[in-house]
């Protein structure tokens, strides 16, 4: 993931609103809107950790402060559900400006509520994602029932949530209450995908039976099993990033992965390589059942989506350094408890190789290798260990004549 980014821009009542821009590493697979909960902010457990989770899977995620909350300019008693649909309009606005069109609504709590009503006046948008979202705006007001009757009486209120004071007024509570979040849902028009905890004490599961049934197919739910409203184990958060990354693969790309990705031609140990489509340098790496990127530095005009060709060498050499040692080591019953090792490639004159034949180039490839090996063992063990990971077989082949047969084929 690439480092996420402070960003401003205008809000639906002229005031300046504050949000962060997760950005993947590379060339984003595709944009994201996050609504955060009630009374919440853009840097809650829940928002942050998703929208860090679907920026590690390649997605750009705008989140950021409602009016009146957070780091937003604005009054929040003046603010109710409607003006928060305005204010993803605006987001939405904004993105687009800068190249950067949501393809996909992601909401949570109220913010899921407010997703699914405002994905229609958002045009960009290919799919709409809910996190233990309420299916009527106005079961919010659960959170203060024991003020309404004061807030019906003088037209406001102040009541604690989460510990905190906010003013509540009688607009807010007519807003909320004529909204229609299934009615919504019943004409999304898009895919939508509800993820919900059976076991959520705020927002419970019956919410997401009503989104569900009143949504259109394509639609999907996923249960949040054993996690709590707010999503406070970052396992549970991890796990929503992974589903509505996985989902959105099908259903929100702007920039889908090849339809037909490479094979390897050469039998199960063989490796495809194949442009990705974005960025200039980006490529697919296909090894078995498994995708992986490469590309270049951005200073050499990639995107750094993934290790250059070197990296993935220093790689392979660390990796077989490391798996020969532990074979080794289980092979002897050793007491090994960790290893690992660190290599970095350069090129340096010829005649610092004392093995370099003369008739070589001027220069030379070298990979220093650091390693660590712990555990409870001999000199002569730690000794044997080093001398085994020169017969690594990465090391071996490296210092063998190596010949690379090349054809074109159509």
């Amino acid at each position: 993931m690439g480092k996420p980014r402070k960003v401003e821009f205008t809000g639906s009542e002229g005031q300046t609103l504050a949000g962060r821009l997760d950005m993947p590493s590379g060339v984003p697979r595709g944009y994201v809107l996050f609504a955060h909960c009630f009374t919440c902010s853009k840097d809650v457990f829940a928002a942050s950790r998703v929208a860090g989770g679907l920026a590690d899977r390649g997605f750009a995620v705008l989140r950021f402060d409602f009016t009146g909350l957070g780091h937003s300019q604005g009054e929040f008693a003046n603010t109710n559900f409607s003006s928060n649909i305005e204010d993803l309009e605006a987001a939405a606005t904004w993105m687009t400006e800068q190249g950067m069109a949501p393809d996909l609504l992601v909401g949570h709590s109220l913010g899921g509520a407010a997703v699914v009503v405002a994905a229609g006046g958002i045009p960009s948008v290919k799919a709409v994602a809910t996190i233990a979202a309420p299916a009527h705006a106005d079961h919010v007001t659960e959170n203060f029932a024991d003020d309404l009757h004061v807030i019906e009486r003088d037209g406001e209120a102040e009541v604690l949530l989460v510990g905190r004071p906010f003013k509540i007024k009688k607009q807010f509570l007519d807003d909320v209450r004529g909204a229609r979040v299934t009615d919504a849902a019943a004409a999304l028009k898009r895919p939508l995908l509800v993820l919900h905890s059976p076991i959520d004490q705020t927002v419970g599961i019956g919410n997401a039976t009503e989104l569900f049934v009143a949504a259109k197919h394509p639609k999907s739910f996923v249960s949040l099993d054993y996690a709590d409203h707010l999503l406070t184990r970052k396992e549970d958060a991890v796990f929503v990033a992974d589903m509505i990354a996985a989902w959105a693969e099908r259903h929100a790309l702007s920039q889908a992965p090849a339809a037909n990705p490479p094979k390897p031609a050469a039998g199960p140990r063989g490796v495809a390589v194949q442009e990705t489509g974005r960025g200039l340098y980006e490529n697919w790496v296909i090894v078995g059942d498994h995708r992986l990127l490469a590309d270049e530095p951005e200073e050499y005009g990639g995107d750094d989506a993934g290790p250059d060709p070197y990296e993935w060498l220093n790689g392979a050499l660390g990796a077989c350094t490391s798996m020969t040692l532990r074979m080794y080591a289980e092979r002897k019953g050793w007491p090994v408890a960790a290893v690992a090792v660190d290599v970095t490639h350069d090129k340096t004159h010829a005649e610092d190789c004392a093995h370099c034949d003369e008739a070589q180039a001027a220069h030379v490839d070298v990979f220093e290798r650091s390693i660590r090996i712990e555990g409870d063992l001999t000199d002569e063990q730690r000794r044997k260990m080093m001398e085994i990971a020169d017969k690594c077989p990465v090391h071996r082949t490296l210092h063998t004549p190596v010949v690379v047969r090349t054809r074109e084929i159509a």
